[in-house]
């Protein structure tokens, strides 16, 4: 079941417009044209998607600051940005550290002078049920600091000089969780839902600017980040590439959100039915169990109880794109 993957051409659901906006699609508008004499932020930088972004922003003539806190894993991104001919500069930064992230956006306005397009990809994700939660509330304080506060910190931070020019864009990776509201993902969904409603209440007052916050619902992707929850291995998912290219959707057209079919069921589905939408999660954490890591480590045979049932197939299949 590994080689399933999703096109994110069938994933992309764009909101209504706004009159800037409607001026780009009329002209045809590239990921060249948008990112072209452009600085672009793009934190978690240095592998999965945040990695595959930069380098196809740096393809399209963007000049890319690559941030995340392994400094030699963002030279590596750099060097190949530069060997295909692109231009990228490397800033370091421990994004759960607010003092740190101070730091960072003042060096990097210092150096570049402005951050024209924000990429917030860097989170954390946890996936553990409430049962095995209840001593470990550092699990939410310490989603919250990464998937929340980082990234509001690096807004705040950048905004003033974007509506100041009157251009700007934020692109915010959310999840596809946050409209299906599977189980397992407490401290994970209230990090990203926090980080929606942020940006709902901001788009309103900067809009006359042309500065826009884009919200991109990401369906499960193939990273590193999953790793821990054996059963992905055989649920179908997006790749890092594949999810870059929703980025560079985003940047392009710089809608209010981009979602999935499975997203807008889920939200849609929990208008109407609610009880529906319980029932199907219900579902899920009884054909999905938790991880080995979730558990703390596992005696020997417990990897069995990862792999998934005949029915736990049909219903990832059916359900494709979920974090469940």
């Amino acid at each position: 079941m590994n080689g399933f993957s999703l096109d994110p051409r069938q994933l992309v659901v764009r909101s209504p417009i706004t009159p800037p906006q409607v001026a780009r699609r009329l002209l045809g508008r590239s990921l060249e044209d948008a990112v072209r004499g452009k600085l672009v932020l793009i934190t978690g930088a240095s592998s999965g998607i945040g990695r595959a972004a930069a380098l196809k922003v740096g393809a399209a003539g963007g000049e890319v600051a690559l941030v995340a806190r392994t400094r030699e894993k963002l030279d590596e991104t750099r060097v190949e940005i530069a060997q295909a001919g692109g231009t990228a500069f490397v800033h370091p930064c421990d994004l759960s550290d607010l003092t740190d992230i101070d730091r960072m956006a003042a060096e990097v306005l210092e150096q570049h002078g402005r951050v024209d397009v924000l990429v917030n990809n860097a989170g954390r994700s946890i996936r553990r049920s409430i049962a095995l939660s209840y001593d470990r509330f550092h699990d939410f304080e310490r989603t919250m600091q990464l998937n929340y506060f980082g990234p509001v910190r690096l807004i705040l931070r950048v905004l003033p000089g974007m509506r100041e020019r009157r251009q700007g864009h934020v692109v915010n990776i959310s999840s596809v969780s946050v409209q299906t509201g599977p189980p397992r993902f407490a401290a994970y969904m209230a990090s990203k839902a926090a980080l929606d409603a942020f940006s709902d209440s901001v788009n309103p007052e900067i809009a006359a600017d042309d500065v826009q916050i884009t919200t991109i619902y990401m369906p499960l992707v193939r990273t590193p980040m999953i790793a821990p929850t054996e059963a992905y291995a055989r649920f179908p998912t997006l790749t890092p590439d594949e999810a870059a290219d929703l980025i560079g959707e985003a940047i392009t057209r710089r809608p209010r959100r981009i979602s999935s079919r499975l997203g807008n069921a889920g939200e849609l589905t929990t208008t109407l039915s609610p009880g529906s939408m319980d029932a199907i999660a219900r579902t899920a954490y009884r054909l999905f169990p938790d991880s080995r890591a979730a558990r703390g480590g596992a005696r020997e045979g417990e990897a069995e109880g990862e792999r998934p049932s005949r029915a736990g197939t049909l219903f990832a299949n059916l359900f494709r794109g979920g974090e469940w």
